[in-house]
């Protein structure tokens, strides 16, 4: 342990710019340094370190999990670095706060705007990073400390062999929509109107999917699904095209109508589609993310 009290910086400029770089090969002319030099260098910070942290994939080299946060720290001790000498050449900076977001896929990104929003009107500049993907890869980067906050339609179950904490948002009910004319045939006899019909649904890993699933066997419905979608935002294209009915949160129905031509067809009861935060601080201390969780309750409210 001892030993890590003694981390040669000089080492880890070499790995975080190998990383950057993609390539030993890269570096070296970044660095003006021999690839022999570098690499030398890196498995003398692998060996102090007592970890692997890189490794081949194709031609590049990219970081293993150790590596991923041992990258998230040089990153913000050579960023700390550069507004240094900045600052000693009488140009100070306001260093801006870095905000990195993970972003479930099924979470339209109208909600996610909104969400985002106070984040950037903190009163000082802020540096806002966003990352899209599934659940559980967000969840996994927010562990190593590569992102702040997820945000996401469901609460993270307790299966991980990490402690998170799931900050509640808010919640919306569920409309159907579709293009004016589809919407306007299928408001009469509506639910059972959609029986036979076309619909665009989130896929059936997502909870809001869950519901809708649940809602039309209640409702004796059965909907041809045309197509599924990871990411919300292409499931929104396919309906501004016409392609089906599409389930949208009630508190984005009057932005889809005027933004996207959609009518609502009409309401699925009992249907909730809900939101939250999930940061690793039990108690909210990162101040773009205490500014989300409070300006949440405005949106959800209205």
């Amino acid at each position: 342990m001892a030993q890590l009290h003694r981390l040669n910086y000089q080492h880890l400029l070499y790995f975080w710019a190998v990383v950057r770089a993609g390539s030993i090969a890269r570096a070296c002319e970044d660095l003006h340094l021999s690839a022999p030099a570098i690499s030398a260098q890196l498995k003398t910070l692998e060996a102090r370190l007592g970890q692997k942290l890189l490794v081949k994939s194709g031609r590049t080299l990219v970081a293993t999990e150790a590596g991923q946060l041992v990258y998230s720290y040089a990153d913000e001790i050579f960023g700390l670095g550069r507004d240094l000498l900045s600052a000693l050449e009488q140009r100070p900076t306001h260093r801006p706060l870095r905000f990195t977001v993970g972003v479930d896929d099924v979470v339209p990104k109208e909600i996610v705007e909104r969400l985002l929003e106070p984040a950037l009107k903190l009163g000082r500049p802020v540096r806002l990073t966003c990352k899209e993907g599934t659940l559980d890869r967000l969840v996994a980067d927010l562990a190593i400390h590569e992102s702040d906050l997820v945000l996401s339609d469901a609460a993270m179950s307790s299966a991980f062999n990490f402690r998170v904490y799931n900050h509640y948002l808010g919640s919306s009910e569920v409309c159907w929509m579709a293009k004016t004319a589809m919407a306007n045939r299928l408001r009469r006899g509506f639910p059972k109107s959609l029986d036979g019909v076309s619909v665009l649904l989130p896929t059936a890993d997502t909870a809001i999917r869950r519901a809708l699933d649940q809602w039309a066997d209640r409702h004796g419905i059965h909907p041809v699904v045309v197509a599924e979608f990871e990411d919300y935002a292409l499931l929104r294209a396919f309906a501004r095209a016409g392609h089906g009915v599409a389930p949208v949160p009630v508190v984005l129905e009057e932005q889809f109508h005027r933004q996207y031509d959609l009518l609502r067809v009409g309401l699925a009861h009992t249907v909730q589609t809900e939101f939250y935060a999930i940061s690793v601080e039990r108690k909210v201390k990162h101040p773009a993310v205490a500014a989300i969780v409070e300006h949440a309750r405005q949106i959800f409210a209205a």
